[in-house]
């Protein structure tokens, strides 16, 4: 948790200073939909489908210039995947919280694409079968990194309707058995955002 913050308060002080004389901040909230699955879980009779969670947290904005702008945030996300063998259906479950800084570049007023790395901490694993659930959490990687990209709009003064992709770099087994192959997560979020 000592980690975290550190990284929260190095990356907020850093936007902060260089958005300074600028004067142009802002602050929000935002939420919405994750559509994840976790690759390469299609194997030995298994088959994987998307799992409908959900993220939800906050963010910043610091423009840089008039069209570029830095986005860090701090999401608390649910993610995982669906898997199906042999008519038995499961969950994996993991829960982050996550921290993306996103490059943002106004193409217009109200129309931004963004890219950036995302780092995340995997505070809960949980595999789900037949009612029971089992702790898994010590099986995988505490941390997690990725690469997201999307776009966002502002459909009215303080609201924004946003999309990206989060592309799992780093596999999310601490070990890998003989055979076995790297999975990761694989995130597509939609979220609606206020902009205080």
């Amino acid at each position: 948790m000592k980690k975290i913050t550190l990284l929260l308060v190095l990356i907020f002080t850093v936007c902060f200073v260089n958005a300074q004389d600028k004067e142009d901040m802002s602050f929000g909230v935002k939420g919405g939909l994750n559509v994840s699955s976790v690759t390469n879980t299609d194997q030995d009779g298994v088959n994987s489908k998307s799992l409908i969670e959900f993220h939800v947290g906050f963010f910043s904005e610091f423009m840089i210039s008039n069209n570029f702008a830095i986005q860090p945030e701090l999401l608390y996300s649910a993610q995982g995947v669906k898997l199906e063998s042999g008519g038995d259906n499961g969950d994996l479950k993991l829960d982050y919280i996550n921290i993306p800084v996103m490059a943002k570049y106004y193409v217009a007023d109200t129309f931004s694409l963004e890219f950036g790395p995302q780092i995340g901490f995997l505070v809960s694993a949980k595999a789900k079968s037949g009612g029971v659930s089992e702790d898994i959490k010590d099986q995988l990687k505490s941390t997690d990194i990725s690469l997201g990209f999307g776009a966002g709009y502002y459909f009215a003064e303080k609201f924004m309707l946003g999309a990206r992709y989060n592309l799992g770099l780093t596999r999310i087994q601490k070990d890998l058995f003989p055979g076995e192959s790297e999975s990761k997560n694989s995130v597509f979020q939609i979220s609606l955002g206020y902009k205080f």
